[in-house]
């Protein structure tokens, strides 16, 4: 049996440390302008200083994390420009996927996202806003699997990454007591073959939420 070499062991810590910050950053699991410090992440996941340095720098290059030049590290706090130059960048990813992936969209995929929009349903309920963030994501992101387009899949995570702590901030300021009426419009329109509709229910979920927050 081949022993694993500890640069190996090395490299799947800091793979876990990213990936679970990763997922809770995207997730609005930590709020806009919360400071984290490496000892904390190293304490939570039990690591040493390295893994937990590594993985904030690729989260930092990524702009889900904010790294001064005295070494302060904390989730970014948007600013109303910034806030408009994603939204716009969500509007121009996620309509271009989701025109892509209509020509795969068969009846296994809509009742996947009608189940997936139950949960949705299920999270505001609870008033649980991460789970709500969680599967709202999970809703686009199985739509946008059907596009077989990875690179710009890969470019619209980037942008939720960095949205992340927002999309927090947002859903308190919402106060939703329903799921999003558009995800109903991407379903109808996905059923129709209405690649019109399908274009213009998701410009306006993925925007108009978020053109809320800019005064």
């Amino acid at each position: 049996m081949l022993n694993t070499r500890p640069s190996e062991t090395q490299t799947a810590t800091h793979d876990r440390v990213y990936r679970a910050l990763r997922s809770r950053i995207m997730h609005g699991d930590i709020a806009p302008g919360q400071a984290l410090t490496l000892r904390g992440i190293g304490k939570e996941f039990g690591v040493s200083m390295t893994p937990a340095r590594e993985a904030v720098r690729r989260l930092a290059a990524e702009g889900a994390l904010f790294l001064s030049s005295s070494g302060r590290v904390s989730t970014p706090e948007l600013t109303n420009d910034r806030i408009e130059e994603l939204a716009a960048l969500r509007a121009l990813l996620e309509v271009e996927l989701a025109s892509r992936a209509l020509p795969r969209a068969h009846i296994a995929l809509i009742d996947r996202l009608q189940s997936i929009n139950m949960t949705v349903a299920e999270m505001v309920t609870k008033r649980d806003a991460v789970g709500y963030i969680r599967t709202n994501l999970e809703f686009h992101r199985t739509l946008y699997l059907r596009a077989q387009a990875p690179a710009m899949l890969a470019i619209a995570e980037t942008v939720w990454l960095q949205l992340g702590p927002t999309m927090r901030a947002l859903y308190g300021r919402l106060r939703r007591t329903e799921p999003p009426h558009h995800h109903k419009l991407i379903i109808a329109a996905l059923k129709a073959g209405d690649e019109p509709g399908l274009r213009l229910a998701v410009r306006s979920d993925v925007t108009q939420g978020l053109r809320m927050l800019v005064s």
